[in-house]
């Protein structure tokens, strides 16, 4: 047997607070909130960590570390030039292995 760590499609879940923000968007903002749901839960390493390795995003979004001095930590999606964003967490357990969302907006 091969004890290989999981790939994506990752889990996405929301905390309460967030998943009340997500459904109180506008529907522009829900669409492109789900576009980008749909980005990180395929990515390889929904962090995009390295030099660009964002290069296969769309131009409307960009992921970077929430606190630069914690590149592991929570990140942020910027959506359509900061006119949005979600807030996540990725864990990358062995057995289960998951991203949380603890905050989203649209201005």
């Amino acid at each position: 047997m091969i004890d290989e760590f999981p790939r994506p499609p990752w889990k996405m879940d929301w905390t309460a607070e967030a998943l009340q923000e997500f459904e109180s968007l506008p529907e522009d903002g829900k669409r492109l909130v789900l576009s980008a749901r749909a980005e990180l839960i395929t990515a390889e390493d929904p962090y995009y960590r390295g030099i660009d390795a964002d290069a296969s995003l769309p131009h409307w979004i960009t992921v970077r570390p929430l606190a630069s001095t914690s590149p592991g930590g929570p990140h942020i999606a910027d959506l359509a030039g900061g006119r949005g964003w979600l807030i996540f967490t990725f864990i990358r357990r062995h057995a289960d292995p998951q991203i949380t969302v603890t905050d989203a907006f649209w201005a």
